[in-house]
């Protein structure tokens, strides 16, 4: 159990301090415009799309509720293929609650606007999507997963 918890925590710390490094570049004022990527500073108050951003000050306690709530189903399942994935994901998450307590807001800084708009991202994002898709693949394919 220590050892697993172990996994899990190493990488979620290896992907929030990466993430908070790459955020303070942004924040200290790094910018970069191109023809389909700017690299900008934005907060976002609320979650994808700025959705729940009425949530305001409750938004980022829900989101630490849920992070332990996910860290505790993993732990509680005793998949050890789930670790990687979850610390990945938990760092990432951690990471941009996070910049709620110290920003206001979550920092986002890779606008595409190359064909379409899309909204502001960053890398915790990123990593968030990584680790669901890794979780899917090893729901819907058992055999992956073992103990």
């Amino acid at each position: 159990m220590v050892k697993s918890f172990l996994v899990l925590l190493v990488a979620a710390l290896s992907v929030f301090v990466a993430d908070q490094a790459l955020k303070t570049i942004f924040v200290e004022g790094f910018r970069y415009y191109t023809q389909c990527i700017d690299l900008i500073l934005v907060y976002n108050k609320g979650v994808a799309f700025s959705m729940f951003a009425f949530l305001e000050e409750a938004l980022k306690w829900i989101q630490l509720a849920l992070l332990a709530g996910v860290v505790g189903y993993t732990l509680w399942l005793k998949q050890k293929c789930y670790l990687l994935p979850v610390g990945i994901m938990v760092g990432a998450g951690f990471s941009n609650v996070a910049d709620r307590f110290i920003h206001g807001g979550v920092v986002d800084y890779v606008y595409w606007h190359c064909g379409f708009n899309f909204a502001v991202f960053n890398a915790a994002d990123v990593m968030i999507d990584i680790a669901v898709v890794w979780l899917l693949i090893l729901n819907y394919k058992p055999k992956t997963c073992k103990g």
